[in-house]
């Protein structure tokens, strides 16, 4: 039997690797989402369907990149499951737009590496009772 700490540093290992997926230059995100041990759905950050793998003009990321947590999020909507009570596994803190996503799909914990240099999203996710985990990874 593992623990759940344990757990945590797999799927966010897994997360990591996952974020080798993205096109984007600037920052490679990667997230998973876990609801009885079983991965329901994955997601890294880059152009919507059909668009140009190209994330960034003039080292200015394009604003229709989607982030990591909101592919994640909007392919269990495609799906037939859903995300009540699952957690969150993603390289980077949340921004505050992806912080209003997971509290509206039912995601209950978030674990993360990565701070990112706002906290909003992090602040507005604990305010909604969500557990927010920092789990620095070595990788």
């Amino acid at each position: 039997m593992h623990d759940t700490t344990t757990l945590d540093k797999r799927y966010l290992r897994m997360a990591t690797i996952w974020a080798e997926n993205s096109y984007c230059k600037r920052r490679q995100v990667g997230a998973l989402i876990v609801k009885d041990k079983m991965i329901i759905s994955d997601g890294y950050n880059g152009t919507p369907s059909g668009f140009e793998n190209i994330c960034e003009e003039d080292d200015i990321t394009k604003p229709y990149v989607l982030h990591a947590e909101a592919n994640a999020i909007t392919k269990i909507a495609r799906s037939g499951n859903n995300s009540d009570g699952a957690t969150l596994y993603v390289t980077d803190s949340p921004c505050i737009e992806c912080a209003k996503l997971i509290i509206q799909a039912g995601i209950r914990r978030v674990v993360y590496a990565r701070e990112y240099r706002l906290h909003d999203g992090i602040d507005l996710l604990q305010r909604a009772g969500i557990e927010t985990i920092h789990l620095p990874t070595s990788c």
